[in-house]
């Protein structure tokens, strides 16, 4: 990309950047799965918690170093994953998270990935834990 070129978001994507939903971080006692993932592309760097009960993901939290197109999209995922049951869940892809925000720049399209990654990372330490619980 040129950097005379302007990156230019919707008002959705505008609303989630400015006003992220589930921001912070479950404590530890609660927490059912976590993840760190980074986008080597651009640098972010997401750390994302869960929290299930009943096979339901109850609470998300997640922490994002990273630009707009990252947290817009990390914001909306979590709005899609929150109340869903952890089989919903993992099916969320980076364009349920992209139509949900009524679109995103071209360039910014990997941005979705990242949340998408985080979700099922911590999906999966959340079955890993579970798993060994029941061995």
């Amino acid at each position: 990309m040129n950097s005379n070129q302007i990156t230019k978001y919707n008002d959705n994507v505008m609303e989630h950047f400015k006003s992220p939903r589930n921001v912070g971080e479950i404590d530890d006692e609660n927490v059912s799965g976590f993840s760190i993932t980074g986008d080597p592309e651009c640098g972010d760097q997401l750390y994302l918690w869960i929290k299930v009960e009943k096979e339901k993901i109850v609470d998300i939290k997640f922490k994002l170093f990273g630009c707009p197109g990252a947290i817009a999209t990390s914001s909306m995922m979590t709005v899609l994953a929150k109340g869903k049951s952890i089989k919903k869940a993992k099916k969320i892809t980076d364009d349920d998270i992209i139509n949900s925000l009524g679109g995103i720049p071209e360039n910014k399209k990997h941005c979705s990935l990242l949340g998408v990654v985080a979700l099922q990372n911590a999906i999966r330490e959340y079955e890993i834990k579970k798993m060994s619980e029941i061995l």
